[in-house]
């Protein structure tokens, strides 16, 4: 699953598109309101394709993990992240039984479908390997 230009940035919710980046900025696009707005190299960005979650045998980047998800639910959101943690905890490992329960934290749950059922409700997933271009 492509998740190239989906950012999160730390202390700003909800999940960003990159549109254009420049020296000192990169102007983005909230997932949610499609509101543009400017984030400065002083801000702490991570892109969602560099994030990988922990496994026994092999890790998994989450573009992968969020496929996964996605073929579980037929594209469709899934449990909501305000979900009993326990209770997301099992439904994670009913997607990915081999993920490493000790290094992945409840939090890291948490985000994992908070930011899946974000993209799913605004069509930003696609089971085509190769993304979409704008």
């Amino acid at each position: 699953m492509n998740i190239d230009g989906i950012i999160a940035i730390s202390g700003k919710p909800g999940l960003f598109k990159v549109v254009t980046q420049a020296a000192n900025r990169i102007i983005i696009e909230d997932v949610e309101t499609n509101k543009r707005k400017p984030a400065f190299s002083s801000s702490k960005v991570i892109s969602l394709a560099d994030i990988t979650i922990f496994g026994h045998e092999e890790d998994l980047s989450l573009g992968e993990v969020f496929q996964k998800i996605f073929d579980k639910e037929g594209g469709k959101e899934s449990k909501s992240h305000k979900t009993d943690p326990a209770e997301l905890r099992d439904y994670f490992e009913t997607v990915w039984e081999d993920y490493n329960d000790h290094e992945v934290k409840d939090h890291d749950i948490k985000k994992v479908f908070q930011w899946y059922n974000m993209l799913a409700k605004h069509n930003m997933l696609s089971n085509d390997e190769t993304g979409e271009e704008e």
